[in-house]
């Protein structure tokens, strides 16, 4: 199962994405954090993949810098992975499937296990 986030980079703690004000984003560079940050990626072409223990996380690497990036996680470890990299770098997260902004002090209130529920919820209508 996977599920997609978007981190930010912004000035302002953001609360919800109707609240984001766009002059207190910061242009980034995304894909070097990144790749300076985890120690296994494999790359094809623009294709990137994160390997990790029991998760993997993939994205498109772009030399541009912008104010947010789209990854797409494989696996609940993923999730905390993200988190530990937002952390160290002051990034935020939005989650789609969620469709809210994490907690990034308190990973165990986001992520996967509230992502299955809410994939059960769509799946048994």
């Amino acid at each position: 199962m996977s599920w997609d986030i978007v981190l930010f980079s912004s000035k302002q703690k953001i609360k919800t994405l109707q609240d984001l004000a766009e002059d207190k984003l910061v242009l980034t560079n995304f894909c070097t954090a990144i790749e300076n940050h985890f120690p296994l990626i494999i790359k094809d072409d623009k294709h990137r993949e994160i390997k990790g223990d029991d998760y993997s996380i993939e994205y498109l690497h772009s030399d541009e810098h912008s104010t947010n990036m789209l990854l797409n996680l494989y696996g609940e470890n993923g999730i905390y992975a993200m988190i530990d990299f937002a952390k160290s770098h002051n990034y935020q997260i939005y989650d789609t499937g969620l469709d809210d902004m994490l907690d990034l002090a308190n990973p165990g209130n986001n992520g996967y296990k509230d992502f299955q529920k809410y994939l059960a919820q769509i799946l048994n209508r």
